[in-house]
């Protein structure tokens, strides 16, 4: 009777080990990123791991990691997911899929590359002028879709903290609600934005705009962002603000908008999607201790 051999030792996953592990900083318009390419199949660092690489005197620092990876349903050349700083998933990001996307221009030699991402498929292209556009797909603007814990007129969503008052609900794959205001830069957003990111009304949590319209193709935008804090800059929230600005009657559908950072160039184009273009850079590349 022949010995029984033991059963093949099933294959390990992958981990992410980041001792050793190369990244690039990269910034649009100042919201800044550490973008890791995992097209190998390595795991996506956890939670815990991704906090420690975004801290800003511990780490490398971040608003967001910005991870490369296989498509995962075929639908795209790439895949691609976010972590904020916290070590949370972000649905979606502007900016961060805007600089892999210019980090990956420069590999291939390519001019449009799409990446699959859990808020869809986005589809970007390197502009004449050098800046990198992004299609951020259809904003959400209803209810559910957003989403918030129970029905209310997107268009006025009826809270309020400190001087902020009935903000706009949006969905650009993150919820978002924004608020206008006469002076975005004396708002105190550090403050208020944390108690509004997790009002009850956003079972999600919610970006915090606050914008102000100074002109008909122009705004000036800061933003709170649920897990990375008042960041220079954000895709999302940008979009986010001209759809609400729109849809208050308050611009024109192709809208610069002023951030900390720089400037963003907003289009909610006549098929619905919003398209957002903006400049990006390479700060450094290392390798995580």
């Amino acid at each position: 009777m022949s010995p029984t051999r033991p059963a093949p030792a099933e294959p390990r996953a992958p981990t992410f080990r980041p001792a050793g592990f190369p990244f690039v900083k990269m910034h649009g318009a100042g919201n800044d990123f550490v973008v890791l390419d995992l097209r190998d199949g390595t795991a996506a660092p956890c939670a815990r791991t991704a906090a420690r690489i975004a801290d800003r005197h511990r780490g490398v620092g971040c608003d967001q990691l910005v991870i490369v990876t296989p498509p995962p349903a075929d639908l795209a050349d790439y895949g691609l997911a976010f972590l904020n700083s916290d070590g949370s998933e972000s649905g979606a990001c502007g900016n961060g899929t805007r600089c892999a996307a210019a980090l990956l221009m420069g590999e291939t030699g390519k001019t449009e590359i799409s990446f699959e991402s859990i808020a869809g498929v986005l589809d970007c292209q390197r502009n004449g002028d050098g800046s990198v556009a992004v299609d951020m797909g259809r904003p959400a603007t209803d209810w559910r879709e957003i989403p918030l814990s129970e029905d209310r007129d997107t268009l006025h969503l009826g809270i309020a903290e400190g001087p902020l008052r009935d903000p706009v609900g949006i969905g650009m794959g993150n919820p978002h609600a924004v608020f206008f205001v006469d002076d975005a830069d004396a708002v105190p957003i550090a403050v208020i934005g944390p108690r509004l990111e997790h009002h009850r009304l956003f079972p999600e949590r919610a970006n915090v705009g606050v914008a102000q319209v100074k002109g008909r193709d122009r705004l000036r935008l800061r933003v709170w962002e649920r897990g990375a804090g008042l960041t220079q800059a954000c895709g999302s929230g940008a979009c986010a603000a001209v759809v609400a600005a729109v849809r208050r009657g308050l611009t024109g559908r192709r809208v610069a908008v002023e951030v900390d950072g720089g400037e963003l160039f907003i289009d909610w184009a006549e098929d619905d999607h919003v398209l957002m273009s903006g400049p990006t850079a390479t700060s450094f590349r290392g390798v995580l201790a």
